[in-house]
């Protein structure tokens, strides 16, 4: 069997038994065995369900890591094809079964030709969709118990046509952050609102004032964000002015400095709303990934390694950021590296987005994944 149906029938086999984030057990499982399989020395449960297999070959202390993760969503699939999920409400609908397959593949061919002088990380993440596989790995040492010079991530992409890479130097993808306001009035009969507080008129005001926090306070040039207000509830009904107002809502910017000045602004339009209507509130800001930041040495070199396989004219080393997040981000952090997008596709053939219960992994495009990880160590570990 040759290495591209393996790759597919390992994808295939993932889609089909999907796992949540830190259940992956099964996964796990079959990624540590198929790498001792290839020769790899393998360790388990590195950040709860992760697994971090290693190739060293020569006598370079030169290193490099590459990561996928192994994570499904909480999604009932719609797909009625014979590798579709067999766990209820669950299913691989961002493409981590095929990251996945991808990295197992560079793992056997590079087990297999050895064309390299170093050491090379192959690291399967868990639970990336909720932001906390990366912090778990780097805190159960990811990068203190092993000496990793630089690290690489790759996720597919729907809408970029397969054949096609893209990435860029500084922010690629966008930091996520979620914000909860909690509005306490004390209400009262609708038929007598001057006899109480009304907290969905300051709710009211709160959302609109919260529309001028991006044009008033960040650089129209510098600073993108989004600030998007996705739930508005009360604990009133048809006649009874609520006590209660909760305010739900998600942020995106491209920089620590914008995410701060965005939670500092959200706040200080609330406690000013608030304030002037003598109503009392409670905030909440939760940051679940960093914004996505490239370095430059190893932007190029993915970009280099991406062109050897595929062309540099299919190649887009500067392309226009992204406001979807990742989780890899808090992984860059720690180490300089680059994270890259290969197309899926477009048109039914890999073109449904991502989180879709109609998406799946486009198999055209599993080589190009093992052929971008074995150039890139081959490239940064060259005898």
């Amino acid at each position: 069997m040759t290495i591209e149906q393996q790759v597919i029938d390992w994808r295939k086999h993932i889609h089909k038994h999907p796992e949540f984030g830190f259940e992956e057990v099964d996964t796990a499982k079959m990624v540590a065995e198929k790498l001792e399989e290839f020769g790899l020395e393998v360790h388990r449960n590195i950040g709860k369900t992760g697994v971090v297999g290693i190739l060293k070959c020569g006598e370079s202390a030169r290193s490099i890591g590459l990561r996928a993760d192994m994570d499904a969503l909480q999604i009932t699939e719609q797909n009625t094809f014979d590798h579709v999920s067999v766990n209820k409400g669950l299913m691989h609908a961002c493409g981590h079964d095929g990251h996945t397959a991808m990295l197992l593949g560079a793992a056997h061919e590079l087990a297999r030709t050895r064309n390299f002088d170093g050491t090379a990380y192959f690291i399967f993440q868990p639970c990336e969709e909720h932001g906390l596989g990366a912090k778990a790995m780097i805190d159960d040492g990811l990068f203190t118990r092993w000496q990793i010079d630089a690290i690489y991530g790759m996720h597919n992409l729907p809408g970029i046509p397969a054949g096609q890479f893209a990435t860029r130097p500084g922010s690629l993808m966008a930091s996520e952050s979620s914000f909860e306001i909690d509005i306490i009035a004390s209400g009262g009969h609708a038929a007598m609102p001057h006899t109480g507080t009304d907290p969905i008129v300051v709710g009211a005001q709160i959302v609109t004032a919260m529309q001028t926090i991006v044009s008033r306070n960040l650089s129209a040039i510098h600073e993108t964000a989004v600030i998007s207000i996705t739930e508005f509830s009360t604990n009133g009904t048809v006649n009874v002015i609520p006590s209660r107002v909760k305010i739900k809502g998600d942020t995106r910017s491209f920089t620590d400095a914008a995410l701060a000045k965005i939670d500092a602004a959200i706040e200080r339009v609330v406690a000013g709303q608030c304030m002037s209507a003598g109503v009392e509130y409670k905030y909440h800001f939760n940051n679940s990934f960093l914004s996505t930041i490239n370095a430059a040495k190893e932007t190029q070199a993915a970009v280099e390694a991406a062109a050897k396989v595929v062309g540099a004219e299919n190649v887009n080393g500067s392309c226009q950021p992204f406001t979807i997040s990742e989780d890899f981000s808090f992984m860059l952090r720690e180490v300089d590296g680059c994270y890259i997008l290969v197309g899926n596709g477009e048109g039914e053939c890999g073109g449904t987005a991502l989180h879709n219960p109609l998406y799946d992994f486009n198999d055209n495009i599993s080589m190009l994944g093992v052929r971008y990880w074995q150039a890139l160590v081959e490239q940064e570990l060259s005898l």
